[in-house]
Parts: C-alpha cells; sequence; structure tokens
C-alpha cells in the first residue's frame, strides 16, 4: 500500500500545544470531531479520507483522564479502520503511569493495562516524554519512543542559574537525572530522603547533600498536587538554602497545587506544556516552555525514517 503524507489528528486535551506543533511543522491540523453522546459517551469522527497515510494522533492525558484516554482510543480505532498504513499515538503525557507496579497485595498494574488497550486498538509506535517509570517502555509491544524535556529544561536553567547552585532530587528515583544536571552545570547535588505514607501525601524528612548558602533548584518528572513540592521547598531552606526553584516535565497541578505553589517559599517553579496550562497562570510563580518543537521534530523524524535518536535528550 502506497504511503500518502503525513496527517496529524487530535482530541481535545491540549489545543494550544497541538496547534503549535502543526504550525511548526507547517502542515493542517486533520479535520475530525471528537464530541460526546447526550449519555457522555464519546463520539469520534474523522473528516478526511486517511487510506495509506501516515497518522499521528495527538492526545495527552490531561484531566479529565478517562475521557481523553478514550477519545485516544476511538480516533486510533476510526483511523485503522479507515485503512491508516500507519497510526503513532503522540501521549506528551502517559496517564496512570504512577500504578507502573504491585507495590501492595490486590493492586493493578495501571501502566500496563493503558498499554495494552494502546495497542491492542491498532497503533503502530508510541511517543511520549518522561515517563514516570521508564520500565513502561517494556509494556508495549510496539515501539516507543520516551522523549526527555531535559532538551527543554536544561538551557533553560543553564541560562537563569550559575554560582552556587545545587541540584536537588526530590526522592532516590530521581537521583540519576539530578546527577546528570549537576554533572554538566558542574553544580553541587542533593537528595531529599521522601516518605510517601499515602497517594499524593508524602513527608521530607532528611536532606542527603549540602545545600547550606546554595540555591536550589528541585527536579522532578511532574507536580500534582503539589504537596511534596512545598515541603521539600521548606525543608531545604531550613536546611540553610538561599532560594529554591522547582522545574518538571509534567504541570498535572490538581486541586490545590496552585495556590499551595503561590503561598509557597518557592520563588519560581518551571514547567513544560505537556499539560494544558489554565490562561494566565504563567503570570506568576509558575513559568512555562514550550515542548511543541521537540515533539514536531520527532513526529517529522519518524514520517521521514529517519532517526530520532538525537532529540531524546543532552545529558545522558
Amino acid at each position: 500500500m502506497a504511503v500518502y503524507g503525513m496527517k496529524v489528528f487530535a482530541g481535545n486535551s491540549n489545543p494550544a500545544l497541538v496547534k503549535n506543533i502543526c504550525e511548526i511543522l507547517e502542515i493542517p491540523l486533520g479535520k475530525s470531531f471528537a464530541g460526546k453522546f447526550s449519555d457522555g459517551e464519546i463520539r469520534m469522527e474523522i473528516g478526511e479520507n486517511v487510506r495509506g497515510a501516515d497518522v499521528f494522533v495527538i492526545q495527552t492525558g490531561a484531566a479529565p483522564v478517562n475521557d481523553n484516554l478514550m477519545e485516544l482510543l476511538v480516533m486510533i480505532d476510526a483511523c485503522k479502520r479507515s485503512s491508516a498504513h500507519r497510526v503513532t499515538a503522540v501521549m506528551p503525557y502517559y496517564c496512570y503511569a504512577r500504578q507502573d507496579r504491585k507495590n501492595k497485595p490486590r493492586v493493578p498494574i495501571t501502566a500496563r493495562l493503558v498499554a495494552d488497550l494502546i495497542t491492542r486498538v491498532g497503533a503502530d509506535r508510541i511517543v511520549t516524554m518522561d515517563l514516570h517509570a521508564g520500565q513502561i517502555q517494556g509494556f508495549f509491544n510496539v515501539p516507543v519512543d520516551n522523549l526527555y524535556a531535559s532538551s527543554i529544561l536544561f538551557p533553560y536553567i543553564k541560562e537563569h542559574f550559575h554560582e552556587d547552585l545545587v541540584i536537588v532530587s526530590p526522592d532516590a528515583g530521581g537521583v540519576p537525572r539530578a546527577r546528570a544536571y549537576a554533572k554538566m552545570l558542574k553544580s553541587g547535588l542533593a537528595m531529599i530522603d521522601k516518605r510517601r505514607t499515602d497517594p499524593n501525601k508524602a513527608e521530607a524528612l532528611n536532606i542527603i547533600g549540602e545545600v547550606d548558602g546554595k540555591t536550589a533548584v528541585i527536579l522532578d518528572d511532574m507536580v500534582d498536587t503539589a504537596g511534596t513540592l512545598v515541603e521539600a521547598t521548606n525543608t531545604l531552606l531550613d536546611r540553610g538554602a538561599k532560594e529554591v526553584f522547582a522545574a518538571a516535565t509534567h504541570a498535572v497541578l490538581s486541586g490545590p497545587a496552585v495556590e499551595r505553589i503561590q503561598n509557597s517559599a518557592l520563588k519560581n517553579l518551571i514547567v513544560t506544556d505537556t499539560l494544558p496550562l489554565k490562561e494566565g497562570i504563567c503570570n506568576g510563580k509558575i513559568r512555562c516552555v514550550s515542548s511543541a518543537r521537540l515533539f514536531a521534530q520527532a513526529i517529522r523524524n519518524i514520517h521521514n525514517e529517519d532517526s530520532i535518536s538525537t532529540l531524546f535528550e543532552i545529558l545522558h
């Protein structure tokens, strides 16, 4: 079957990011309709011919998560049933990634369930960014391109922070990421000894590393309710840090997160636009850098059958 040009479709999860990606690719967004029936069921219709096309479906795991996930599945199914040559699911934020293992009896591995749903419905390839756990790539039986936000966040940090800098990992799992940043920046490295009591609840107990008199930058893959971030900020200041900043890939910012950040001692939080941000939210303590160019380049390289390994990250 002959492969025609690239086509990009999207659901309703993050229209601003999709618009920027299409502008960089210099192609129009594919015609489609994603709505609901009166009882809440997802209604989907592809509005143009995709037979033999290389289709990219962009849909991030934003709230309402279940609706957006279902939109993604239904859109992939619609494209496959319309004889698309290849369908790539572009998920800037992979939802349900925090449930990636059985850490206690009688709990699901929902990250694997979502992977099964996406592949069984017909996705031929997955593009995402900063998976919460790298092993999630192994849940798929199709290629997974896990892009890294370091190519976006590192230049920002390098430009805005210089002397007496210490990079802080919020937990043991984030140490490799923080160590890579610290090595490139020739800065100090510290880790927060964090004990999680419940989901979305954690208590920062101790700081491993020297932070006294330094500017601390906390690195994380996501900020959800911001409870851990605020607690970590207070702990670092108590240990003598001059100022505390933070950088995270995915701005989930659920519940009281924005209010907590605005009322905290945190100077600034730098995030990407993998998740939609409310209008005006980036005018205060929260700063946003765009991931559109990175995703656009990944889409272009995949379509052209070029390597995308150079896009993965700049640090490791």
